[in-house]
């Protein structure tokens, strides 16, 4: 059962930081013309609409195991 929830608990990062960095550059706005860095990234709402897809995303994931798609 521990190896079933680290399973779980690291498939979620996987996808929650892989969602992440896919969203880095989407939507960045205005850039500073002194550092080139944006004005307002935005890293807040990012974050939570990657957890929102590495939601959905691990819950297929989740099916898959419990339909035994997928064995751990």
């Amino acid at each position: 059962m521990a190896v079933h929830i680290a399973a779980l608990v690291s498939a979620y990062l996987i996808l929650f930081f892989l969602s992440l960095f896919c969203l880095f550059p989407v939507g960045l706005g205005e850039l500073d013309p002194q550092s080139g860095a944006p004005i307002s990234p935005r890293f807040g709402l990012k974050a939570l609409i990657a957890a929102c897809i590495a939601g959905v995303l691990w819950i297929g994931f989740y099916a898959l195991i419990a339909f035994k798609v997928v064995d751990l």
